[in-house]
């Protein structure tokens, strides 16, 4: 092993530390004290204690870690106002959301309660509030509306004689359809939770997330027009359904329900201008003014009282059952229909769920699981089915009003759903008469916050080219191919990305900054300076399959060796040169024979003056010329500066002799370099393609006295090495820990006695 002092511009006072050398230092360990490490932790995985005990079951149930330390007087008074709060919001929302999913609003009303009393006990987030969502509603009623469509519901009516959809018959079928997605897709997220896969919401980045809401937007908004102006387009499924929906949607504009119509445009324009005066006056109020519930109770009022339904024939909610319904298995043969939708619904709601949670989590200072989030929003979801409740996650709108109202913990939580609870037992009832034009109204305005996103794509424009491709990628997709396929290739794309910056990452060639031990690009860096004779080699990305072959030629144009052409080059000149040998050897054969038969033999001399009547010429050799273009001329043919002489005496001398020298000159830096240090700090893995790659790199420039080096590589990736083989032909002596390490190795070993003075 090399120690000692070398340059002080490269040197330091210390070992120089290859991976062989590691490996002897961590022998150094007694054998008998790493079995008694290994034996103490086995014994500690499988012992089973009281404190493991207890930590497992609060880690499954969070519930048990902060109740028995609440503290009613702290805490109470604050998660009551909160969940009253969240609980009136959770009424109009609830109902007006069934609606987008194609469901009686009273299903909405379950989804926002049963959930939440499940979040309660396996949460681990104190401030979101779970139940029913905007885009999960669409999603759901994407599924409802393609399983349970209004023509395989048609019966013709016995007094008039006319085919009508029979509502109750189509609801209830939807309603099996929602609860079967629901409990697949709740099962989903319980079964990648235990299996602690709780970064898969991390494959769906922001720019994908907004864009899908946006989309999801739309789809809401267009969902909502026919409630909006009292219209009755024909229902689309599949690609491109969107634009034939807004298409027969313009088509039926003419025969717009004007009183619906009317209805509609002074909710919007009462909940708008509400909102805005909330928004403003946020400061001087305690709890905002529940404006959405107060437009509800107003519009069931007007329209009780002035017969609205009757009179104008304005679509109103319709019977609403009292109590709750007792839980009932789902139909299990909708499984296999839905399973690609609960799939994209367990994905979107976990990602949704996950990104408010930790977001409130980091302003409030404590952590959450987010296996553990995705084992209760999948129980939420999972049981919730079971009460005939749909899709939910945790809302955007909702989760602020408890965390800004003062909500400490999901006690807040607790009240809201006994506001939820004594509305559908005691109230609910009470809401018949409500217009569905009302809760469309709700629904159009609360998707206001959604569309202000489309600014996303000014910023990413300034920001990142490829986030705004994303971004528009999903959008468009998302918009013609549905939500579910539009997912489906939103993240397609999105990984294509990946794979196409890491197929095309930046190459860089290292020079080190004088008095450290550090290397930077010198492209980059104007006071780093190159390491004579030593090429640094980086990539930005890690080497697989789908940048190896790059790997190699960027290596081969920054270090000016064509190694392709050298040795093809190399290897026709050995080839001619045997086959001179061979020439060769068969005239001498013929001439010794030919001297038996006339009994004469050459002497010495005569073969020596013979060899040099045979030399009568110098030639030489253009340096960094093309070999198969280049040509032998004699001296007088050249200029000085332009010539490599070659004193050769015969035909073979002087083959072998080109070919040494031509093979230098092919390449620019060809007698400049004699050593390539690759450094792969930056590579996490390597596969069989890459070490390959690299092992082909070791042969191929050894073949021109290059030696090749590793430097930086992680303890993964070494392993990987070793179970590819990679250290059967190539010793651990090239491996070293830092490139520092590799410039020292490859200074002292062309001069071990060179001193500090550079």
């Amino acid at each position: 092993m090399v120690t000692g002092k070398t340059c002080t511009m490269y040197c330091v006072e210390r070992e120089i530390l290859d991976e062989q050398r590691l490996e002897e230092l961590s022998r150094r360990l007694d054998s008998s004290q790493t079995h008694t490490l290994f034996s103490h932790r086995l014994k500690n995985s499988l012992r089973c204690s009281i404190p493991k005990l207890k930590r497992t079951v609060v880690g499954f149930l969070p519930v048990l870690y902060w109740l028995p330390h609440y503290s009613v007087w702290d805490y109470g008074m604050p998660d009551l106002i909160s969940g009253i709060s969240v609980g009136i919001m959770h009424l109009p929302q609830g109902m007006a959301y069934a609606l987008l999913a194609s469901l009686p609003p009273v299903f909405g009303l379950y989804s926002s309660f049963y959930p939440a009393l499940v979040y309660f006990f396996f949460g681990s987030s104190r401030h979101i509030s779970i139940g029913t969502f905007t885009i999960l509603s669409i999603m759901v009623g994407s599924v409802t509306e393609r399983l349970a469509p209004d023509e395989n519901f048609l019966i013709v009516n016995k007094t008039s004689g006319i085919e009508e959809v029979d509502i109750t018959a189509r609801d209830l079928y939807r309603v099996q359809v929602a609860a079967a997605t629901t409990v697949l897709g709740g099962s989903i997220q319980v079964i990648l939770g235990l299996m602690q896969f709780g970064f898969v919401g991390t494959y769906l980045s922001e720019p994908l997330v907004r864009a899908y809401t946006s989309a999801a937007a739309a789809h809401a908004v267009l969902a909502q027009l026919k409630t909006i102006f009292g219209v009755s387009p024909a229902r689309f499924s599949g690609p491109l359904s969107m634009v034939y929906t807004l298409v027969d949607v313009c088509g039926l504009l003419p025969n717009t329900h004007l009183p619906t119509l009317v209805v509609s445009v002074l909710s919007i324009v009462i909940l708008i201008t509400a909102k805005e005066l909330n928004n403003r006056c946020r400061k001087k109020l305690q709890v905002p003014i529940p404006v959405e519930l107060i437009v509800i109770v107003v519009g069931t009022l007007i329209s009780f009282y002035a017969h609205l339904n009757e009179t104008y024939e304005i679509s109103v909610v319709g019977k609403i059952p009292s109590g709750i319904q007792p839980p009932t298995m789902p139909n299990a043969s909708i499984f296999p229909e839905v399973v690609v939708d609960a799939f994209a619904l367990a994905i979107v709601g976990y990602a949704i769920s996950v990104s408010l949670g930790k977001t409130f989590a980091l302003k409030h200072g404590y952590k959450i699981d987010s296996s553990q989030e995705l084992v209760a929003l999948g129980l939420s979801n999972a049981v919730g089915g079971f009460f005939q409740c749909y899709s939910v996650c945790a809302s955007m709108s909702r989760s602020l009003i408890q965390e800004t109202t003062g909500g400490r913990t999901q006690m807040a939580g607790i009240a809201s759903s006994v506001i939820v609870l004594v509305t559908m037992m005691k109230l609910g009832s009470l809401f018949q008469e409500l217009p569905k034009a009302v809760l469309a109204a709700i629904v159009f305005v609360n998707l206001k916050g959604m569309f202000k996103q489309y600014t996303d794509i000014v910023t990413l424009w300034r920001r990142n080219k490829i986030d705004l491709v994303v971004w528009l990628v999903t959008w468009v997709s998302t918009l013609l191919l549905n939500l579910d396929m539009g997912l489906a290739a939103s993240i397609s794309f999105a990984m294509l990305t990946v794979i196409f910056r890491t197929q095309s990452p930046r190459y860089s060639v290292l020079g080190h900054l004088p008095g450290t031990e550090l290397y930077l690009d010198l492209e980059s860096h104007r006071e780093v300076r190159e390491v004579p004779g030593i090429t640094i080699f980086r990539s930005s990305a890690t080497i697989y399959f789908a940048n190896a072959e790059l790997y190699l030629e960027a290596l081969k144009e920054k270090s000016g060796l064509d190694i392709t052409k050298m040795i093809t080059y190399k290897r026709r000149q050995e080839a001619k040169q045997r086959k001179r040998d061979r020439r060769a050897a068969r005239r001498a054969k013929r001439q010794a024979k030919r001297q038996v038969n006339i009994g004469g033999v050459f002497s010495v001399e005569e073969e020596s003056g013979w060899k040099n009547r045979e030399n009568s010429t110098v030639w030489v050799y253009l340096k960094g010329t093309d070999p198969e273009t280049t040509t032998l001329g004699s001296m007088s043919d050249l200029q000085d500066g332009d010539i490599t002489t070659l004193g050769c005496s015969s035909e073979d001398t002087l083959s072998r002799d080109l070919e040494r020298i031509s093979l230098g000159s092919l390449g620019k830096w060809t007698w400049d370099i004699h050593s390539i240090i690759l450094d792969l700090s930056t590579a996490n893995f390597i596969d069989t393609v890459a070490l390959k790659t690299l092992r082909n790199i070791f042969h191929d420039f050894g073949e021109i006295d290059v030696d090749i080096y590793i430097a930086g590589c992680q303890a993964p990736v070494v392993e990987q090495l070793e179970q590819g083989g990679f250290f059967s032909d190539i010793t651990k002596e090239r491996l070293f820990t830092t490139v520092h390490d590799a410039v020292l190795y490859c200074i002292n070993l062309l001069h071990p006695d060179l001193s500090c003075h550079i």
